[in-house]
């Protein structure tokens, strides 16, 4: 049997180990299977419900936009609400790709340690061989979220600006002062979504080599 398809085989060793980088207190193989599939789950959640919040914070901003609205206070609040929404569900979302993209190194590196102490030359070849091929698909979480946080902090720096020049002026003179900047966040807005496509995908290609895809 070709060490290639032996390392397949050996799929055993990833479970065992794949899981420092989201818990290094468990002790076990499965508690560390369990606590790798529960973060990778909660990121693309997390993920997916950010790019939801995205639209709807958006959406309330367009209603507060509409020319000549007779009472802008409702959508004002509206938008308020739901600007403070995304705030805190990107902070979370940020915060988690930080916390894994600081583990990957020490989960390799631990890894690399445990696969030192193998006496058997095979074992440690296949140990290396699994550990080399599950650190490049890793390796293109943090690579397809590069410029992220960077756009989405601009995207709400912008948005919470428009909030506050409105909380100042709330009148249809305002609202059409500020129409030009409200109308760049949409172009911002679906290119922010856009962005976070690649980061979806690299999250699937690491669930699909630990779980064959399965969630």
């Amino acid at each position: 049997m070709k060490l290639g398809n032996r390392a397949r085989a050996f799929s055993t060793l990833l479970l065992l180990g794949s899981t420092v980088i989201f818990g290094a207190c468990a002790t076990t193989g499965a508690e560390r299977s369990v606590k790798a599939s529960n973060s990778l789950q909660q990121e693309d959640k997390e993920i997916r419900q950010l790019m939801v919040q995205i639209d709807v914070t958006g959406s309330a901003l367009d209603a507060l936009m509409v020319a000549g609205a007779p009472d802008l206070k409702r959508p004002f609040d509206s938008f308020t609400r739901e600007l403070g929404k995304l705030d805190n569900q990107g902070r979370q979302t940020i915060k988690r790709m930080d916390d894994m993209k600081a583990r990957n190194k020490e989960y390799f590196a631990e890894w690399e340690k445990q696969g030192d102490t193998y006496t058997n030359p095979e074992i440690r070849a296949l140990s290396d061989e699994r550990r080399s091929n599950l650190a490049g698909i890793y390796a293109r979480i943090p690579e397809a979220g590069i410029g992220i946080k960077g756009a989405y902090r601009a995207y709400l720096a912008d948005l919470k600006e428009i909030q506050l020049y409105l909380s100042n002026d709330l009148t249809l003179k305002g609202q059409q002062t500020i129409a030009p900047v409200a109308e760049k966040t949409v172009r911002d807005r679906e290119a922010l979504k856009s962005s976070l496509l690649p980061l979806l995908a690299a999250l699937d290609a690491v669930n699909a080599e630990l779980y064959g895809g399965k969630r």
